[in-house]
């Protein structure tokens, strides 16, 4: 299968240049007093609201494919991944090393989102309304994957992904297996296992406090579900920054009401002490609220390191959350979710 490589500029990238352009597409973002506003719009408006932003081009270019909440999804998803390339082709040195690491997790989204799809009989286009070409793996490639059967598309993976003895049967579990293989790949490079230079420590942080979000998430989720300690120390992904894997293990398997307490005694409960409590019905409220810190500590960080890896790290983060936010939206108002409930799960 065709594999298409990074494109690479030749020469030496400062980070004074890099983050001057990201700092100039940053500030293309909505503002937060724009979400209010797409609050108040109809799946048309939004369209028409997004394709006088950044969105244009790819409103304007999908505009004679798709319509509806269609064409909002395929914009969204082709400048996201656009958006991505643009900062590897910009980017040079360790910072393209440190992003292009950090992005071959939109390879295992779409493996994720084709194996998903398959499974559950969707069709070809469904499957690619939900794809992200951000990664390794090119638009092309996620289609010429989608036209495969399972066997076809596993034969195509198993030599570079552990899917070599995958089925259907036991989708979660590959699922699973597909993050921790990709976490374990980016902590496994030098800049985040050993980092010497100020970026690279800088990126290390920024990937174990993701590292640590998630494991909180799997415990909230699972301790919710009555998940076995076995199953939930399956899931946890080592090299947090502030829970390893021994903090983790202490944390799995207890009640909720348990865990809930537990927590009071580790790091994050102050991030998320106002939300929690022992008998609470739904976990989006903590999950948004650990979502809102991992943004905040990234944009609070590259505040104090403007010239490193942080503010392009940052604007990646700020970009997806963008993608999600609006796409919330219109999938909300689409299957006609009451506004407050949409604003709920709105990361701002």
């Amino acid at each position: 299968m065709l594999r298409i490589p990074w494109k690479r500029k030749q020469g030496s990238k400062s980070y004074a240049y890099l983050c001057a352009r990201v700092r100039a597409m940053k500030s293309k973002l909505l503002l937060k007093e724009d979400y209010p506003r797409l609050m108040n719009m109809e799946v048309s408006e939004i369209t028409r609201f997004i394709e006088d932003s950044e969105y244009k081009t790819d409103v304007d270019e999908l505009a004679q494919k798709y319509d509806g909440i269609n064409l909002t999804e395929h914009a969204l998803n082709q400048n996201l991944a656009l958006t991505y390339r643009k900062l590897l082709n910009i980017s040079a040195g360790e910072a393209h090393s440190m992003i292009s690491s950090y992005f071959m997790r939109w390879d295992i989204w779409n493996i994720k989102a084709i194996l998903r799809g398959k499974r559950y009989g969707a069709s070809d286009e469904e499957i690619l309304e939900s794809v992200v070409s951000a990664g390794q793996l090119g638009y092309h490639d996620l289609i010429t994957l989608v036209q495969k059967d399972t066997p076809g598309i596993i034969g195509v993976l198993e030599q570079n992904y552990p899917l070599s003895d995958y089925s259907e049967d036991r989708l979660d579990h590959f699922e699973n297996v597909l993050d921790l293989f990709y976490y374990e790949r980016l902590s496994g490079i030098d800049a985040v296992r050993s980092p010497k230079s100020k970026s690279h420590k800088l990126f290390s942080e920024m990937i174990r406090t993701e590292i640590d979000i998630i494991n909180l998430k799997t415990l909230f989720r699972s301790a919710k579900a009555g998940v076995s300690r076995e199953q939930i120390v399956s899931m946890l992904v080592p090299g947090g920054s502030k829970l390893n894997m021994i903090t983790l293990k202490k944390l799995a398997g207890l009640s909720f009401g348990e865990f809930v307490t537990s927590l009071t005694d580790y790091p994050y409960w102050e991030t998320i002490s106002g939300i929690v409590t022992e008998d609470m019905e739904s976990l989006i409220s903590v999950e948004i609220g650990l979502d809102k810190y991992g943004l905040e500590y990234s944009t609070q960080t590259s505040h104090y390191y403007p010239l490193s890896i942080v503010p392009i790290m940052d604007y990646i983060l700020c970009k997806k959350n963008e993608v999600n936010n609006i796409r919330m939206i219109v999938r909300g108002k689409e299957v006609g979710l009451p506004d407050d409930v949409i604003r709920s799960k709105l990361v701002l």
